[in-house]
């Protein structure tokens, strides 16, 4: 006898609530088996970076203290920063620099590299390339990285730390992201503080237009600018995240569907209230993420307001080669992968600068594309930073220049100061 609608009914939920939850269970073991794995194969859930404020000097990382880092997919490193607060061994003494032929790298992430242990940054292989290739010219290296800062924050790197080390080379490792960075007004757009409140050596124009340093400020966090509210799904979803290494794997990877406010990375209302008079310059900065900044500098032709800022690099490089030239120090820039080589606006932009003050330029794309390598097998497949790979072929890059130039190790006379 052929069932009635009601028992048919009732026996189509029964079957469709089994399968609901046996696909549930599912979810759930394998969500499970991937908490414990993770748990088991790696080793920290948080991001731990512990900072300090320098005077005279910004925002570094805590000396001696240690340092944890992973965006969940591809590397989980822990790693100590030296007594300066830099993510590299301790310095060599004053007295070994001095006999040696000592290289000091400058530069942001790229150079605090918190992605690879410090035995595999470009610095220390550069070290081990030397000592087999070129034994005779007794390289050292000591390298001063913090992430977000440009050529002008970079600036107490060397006069703090670097300069009596009495290097013969400074390498100033160039990102396509520095261009905003040595901006006053794009790199408080992007980090959300307010120009003349920065937790960095900045620069500003005086009345008559010129350019000066100005120190940075002790107190800069009463000045960031408030942060959106966040709707209750992306508070649960950070609250998962904080909790679990399955959740935090899951969202790298989902990020877009997962936590829909990343790319509302400003409140425009609240910048523009801040910034009365620029509202011309404001639009022409509302890209829909942070990132987008350095593509407005991805560009054969510059608007006259980018322009303008691209002097503030033009005046950092003016300082380093200035110092450079009184310290008795050559000076060359190291250009990443992602600036491109001639033809790639990134790298035209910056090496007209460098060929305008005769500071050679190294372009890492040249070097890899030499090698038959190709562009991404130098940075992590779900991150921008260097790999393992990336660091040598850095360290390479750098060798080759060494080969071909080897009285850097002389350095040139210094100059007498008046």
């Amino acid at each position: 006898m052929p069932d009635h609608p009601p028992q048919k009914i009732r026996r189509i939920l029964r079957v469709a609530t089994y399968n609901i939850f046996f696909a549930l269970a599912g979810l759930a073991l394998i969500a499970l088996a991937g908490e414990v794995y993770l748990r088991l194969t790696k080793p920290s859930t948080t991001p731990f970076l512990p900072t300090s404020f320098v005077p005279k000097v910004g925002l570094i990382l805590t000396p001696n203290a240690e340092v944890r880092w992973t965006i969940h997919m591809d590397f989980w490193t822990v790693s100590r920063t030296n007594s300066l607060g830099f993510l590299d061994r301790e310095p060599v003494s004053g007295e070994r620099a001095a006999s040696s032929c000592h290289i000091a790298m400058i530069g942001d992430s790229m150079v605090e590299a918190r992605e690879v242990p410090i035995a595999d940054k470009f610095h220390v292989r550069l070290e081990e390339l030397a000592a087999r290739h070129l034994p005779h010219l007794d390289i050292t290296t000591s390298a001063y990285g913090q992430s977000g800062t440009g050529q002008i924050n970079q600036l107490p790197y060397y006069d703090a730390f670097a300069r009596h080390l009495s290097p013969k080379l400074v390498v100033l490792v160039f990102v396509i992201n520095d261009f905003y960075n040595n901006s006053p007004i794009m790199s408080s757009v992007a980090w959300k503080i307010l120009p003349d409140r920065q937790p960095y050596v900045t620069a500003t124009r005086d009345e008559n237009g010129a350019i000066k340093l100005r120190p940075p400020y002790p107190d800069w966090r009463m000045f960031r600018f408030p942060q959106l509210p966040k709707s209750h799904y992306v508070r649960i979803v950070e609250y998962l995240e904080s909790r679990s290494y399955f959740v935090q794997g899951l969202k790298n990877n989902l990020t877009s569907s997962l936590s829909p406010d990343r790319y509302r990375w400003t409140n425009w209302p609240e910048l523009q209230s801040r910034y009365p008079g620029y509202e011309s310059l404001l639009e022409e900065l509302r890209p829909t993420s942070l990132w987008d900044l350095d593509q407005l500098y991805d560009k054969k032709t510059l608007s006259p307001f980018l322009e303008n800022e691209l002097a503030f690099t033009a005046f950092a490089l003016d300082q380093f080669a200035e110092r450079a030239e009184r310290d008795g120090a050559s000076l060359v820039i190291l250009a990443t992968h992602a600036m491109g080589s001639r033809g790639h606006a990134f790298f035209n932009h910056m090496n007209a600068l460098a060929e305008a003050r005769g500071i050679p330029v190294i372009s890492q794309y040249d070097y890899i594309c030499r090698q038959g390598g190709e562009m991404r097998d130098a940075r992590w497949a779900r991150d921008g930073h260097w790999n393992a790979q990336g660091h040598q072929w850095a360290a390479e890059a750098l060798l080759e220049y060494l080969e071909k130039n080897p009285e850097v190790c002389n350095g040139p006379v210094p100059r007498e100061m008046p």
